[in-house]
């Protein structure tokens, strides 16, 4: 069934500037100036495809709107928000692997602004879904401080709005980054009202974050699901979890809205992932979650990118979540795709299979004793 999804992005994004550094460390001492992994190119690369293969016709383009400091100061402290427009002043430091250039707090209130624009689109049916391509990316920043390549919790920021603009109760987010949404879980830790579900390498990034025991606190308590993976999980194995783990959850949560984090560092050629997911698995992804948008919010669905390193892959991988959200195939083939045929993209392994049978008996039994 096609439909009408938005595509809200801006030149902006792509001006953040993170510097020079190898992988997530800047250059100096004994690492050689190289290209930051957060560069502009990982997402530019996505526009760039859609646009050459003309599948950006059918979209609905959106542009985005500035988050002002009050929407922001809905899930960030007043005084971090000041920090790093201080910082965009000069270029610094918001926190652990968080660089801010000069220019980038303007291009951060934008950003987080493109999860606000998608919400009112999809909230006011003018379109079915939405698909956010913005930077930086957001879900490891948390109250006080940026984290990971993230200066503003964009998809915390977008929920809460949706809370406080149309009177939201349930709302879900499904972080499937191949790193923790460590910000957006402390952010909703308490918040029955918001059920986080991430899906992540176990004791990646960051170190201690996201451990099958983190669940949620006072009347938040059972409201996050963490779903650590195994290095080496592949389709499979995630679409194993997504069908017996995180959509019988969501269905008893019954959201009225669905947002993904969409992190595409799960894929097989990520630098920063020990994972093996093809663009055909991020397609069949993103289906099930439409499926469950379908199932119990009339199919309203907002996606926010996230990471994704692979400036060579990744533009393959968004475009098929893109085109699992408007019910259209492109006429892009994956071009990588014969040169993985012999790796175990469809398998689960028995470790795998005993991570997912405690995940199950962690979330899925507990869900249902708390529903009762």
């Amino acid at each position: 069934m096609k439909r009408r999804t938005a595509f809200v992005c801006d030149e902006s994004y792509f001006w953040h500037n993170t510097g020079n550094g190898a992988l997530f460390l800047p250059a100096g001492g004994w690492i050689e100036t190289d290209v930051h992994s957060e560069n502009p190119a990982t997402k530019r690369r996505v526009k760039n495809l859609l646009e050459r293969s003309g599948f950006i016709r059918e979209l609905v383009s959106i542009p985005p709107r500035a988050a002002t400091a009050e929407e922001i100061a809905a899930v960030h402290d007043p005084a971090y928000i000041k920090r790093v427009e201080a910082l965009s002043q000069t270029t610094g430091d918001a926190g652990e692997l968080a660089v801010v250039g000069y220019g980038s707090f303007e291009i951060a209130c934008l950003s987080a602004g493109g999860g606000l624009r998608a919400v009112d689109a999809v909230m006011r049916g003018e379109v079915d879904n939405a698909y956010v391509l913005h930077r930086p990316p957001g879900h490891h920043a948390e109250r006080d401080k940026g984290m990971g390549f993230c200066l503003f919790n964009n998809v915390a920021v977008a929920a809460r709005y949706a809370q406080r603009a149309y009177g939201l109760k349930r709302i879900a987010i499904v972080d499937w980054d191949v790193h923790h949404g460590n910000g957006t879980e402390s952010i909703f830790y308490d918040d029955p009202g918001v059920l986080f579900v991430s899906l992540h390498q176990e004791n990646n990034y960051p170190p201690g974050r996201g451990s099958l025991s983190d669940t949620g606190a006072g009347a938040g308590e059972g409201y996050t699901i963490n779903i650590p993976l195994p290095a080496g999980t592949s389709d499979a194995g995630y679409l194993e979890a997504i069908r017996t783990i995180v959509a019988p959850v969501i269905r008893q949560f019954g959201p009225e809205l669905i947002f993904v984090s969409a992190g595409q560092d799960a894929s097989l050629f990520d630098p920063l992932g020990r994972m093996m997911v093809t663009a055909e698995g991020f397609y069949q992804m993103a289906q099930e979650m439409l499926a469950l948008a379908d199932q119990c919010c009339q199919g309203r669905l907002v996606a926010c990118h996230e990471g994704g390193y692979s400036a060579a892959y990744v533009p393959f991988c968004t475009l098929r979540v893109i085109e699992a959200l408007t019910g259209i195939r492109s006429v892009v083939e994956d071009p990588f795709a014969p040169t993985f045929q012999h790796l175990p993209t469809q398998v689960i392994t028995h470790d795998q299979r005993l991570y997912l049978q405690m995940a199950r008996e962690q979330h899925v039994k507990r869900w249902s004793v708390l529903q009762t």
